[in-house]
């Protein structure tokens, strides 16, 4: 019963992570850019930014529907995330121009690290989900 309840919560997770990314960072970085852009602005790295995150929304939306087909794909977005979070977390601290992506970015992504790595079985464990059909 654990077991099952984790994988419900992992697949509900990874459809929020998703849409957060497919959606709410092209949203955020218009309607909140103070939290979510960073200084000085620039449009093209602002653009590939945006458009490597619609494309990894995708995927781990595809990736929800059989999360233990795409174990890789889940373990990199959580811990690029967490790497990505924890170096803006260090950049916004030591300039003081950057802090409110410290209510923004950084902890959204932390938080997606964070969870993922929680809910997301490692490999040892595997055979407790019996086949891997999901």
């Amino acid at each position: 019963m654990y077991i099952e309840r984790r994988l419900r919560l992992l697949k509900g997770f990874l459809v929020l992570t998703g849409i957060a990314f497919a959606v709410g960072v092209p949203v955020f970085t218009v309607a909140w850019p103070d939290a979510w852009m960073w200084e000085p602005r620039q449009s093209e790295y602002e653009q590939m930014l945006v458009g490597i995150y619609i494309t990894l929304g995708v995927f781990v939306l595809l990736a929800a529907r059989a999360p233990l087909r795409n174990l890789s794909l889940i373990w990199f977005t959580a811990w690029s995330s967490l790497v990505h979070g924890g170096i803006m977390a260090v950049q916004a601290l030591a300039d003081s121009t950057e802090r409110a992506n410290l209510l923004g970015d950084v902890p959204a992504l932390l938080l997606i690290g964070i969870v993922l790595v929680y809910l997301t079985p490692r490999a040892k464990h595997i055979s407790d989900y019996g086949p891997v059909s999901n």
